[in-house]
């Protein structure tokens, strides 16, 4: 029997075969998160408890390219007034009607709850129903009280195509590495 006779089992194909296996699941985990993702580095604490400034995420630009987003998700999203981008959660949803009312929300005349919404203090342009027109959210950032959101006039109901995507995945600090819900 020769060196190559069980040429499967060679030490140097093994290790070849290992080398290539390695760079095709790199460069595979490369074109997912560059192609269907971003990141986004948090400012502020709007959105504490869950995310802390200078948290940096990854966004699913994918989610909705294939789907509406929907009520409780935490989004990127870039406002109109400043073309700066933006984290918070979407509450309202298209064609719904909003008020913040004695510091609750509610939708459609109906009292919304949730862990992520705690009481709100200032109800801003919410004081009054705000409607909802086919391709516009309500966003609310989950620390109201230190959150510039849609309560303001200035950033208002954000429209379907300046949403960029769905937080995901909390990289860094890599001891909080976890999913964004």
């Amino acid at each position: 029997m020769g060196l190559y006779t069980h040429e499967d089992n060679s030490l140097l194909r093994i290790i070849i075969r290992g080398i290539v296996y390695f760079i095709v699941l790199i460069s595979l985990a490369w074109f997912l998160v560059y192609g269907f993702m971003d990141q986004t580095i948090i400012s502020g604490q709007s959105m504490s408890p869950i995310l802390h400034a200078e948290d940096v995420c990854l966004v699913n630009k994918l989610a909705y390219d294939l789907g509406n987003p929907k009520r409780f998700d935490i989004v990127l999203f870039e406002r109109a007034d400043t073309g700066k981008q933006n984290v918070k959660r979407i509450i309202g949803l298209p064609g719904e009607s909003l008020q913040i009312r004695d510091g609750y929300i509610f939708i459609n005349g109906e009292l919304v709850t949730s862990d992520h919404i705690g009481t709100i203090s200032l109800s801003g342009i919410a004081e009054n129903i705000v409607e909802l027109g086919k391709d516009e959210y309500f966003v609310l950032g989950d620390n109201a009280d230190s959150s510039e959101d849609s309560r303001f006039a200035n950033i208002g109901n954000e429209q379907r195509n300046n949403i960029k995507g769905k937080l995901w995945l909390k990289i860094v600090p890599i001891s909080e590495l976890n999913l964004v819900d």
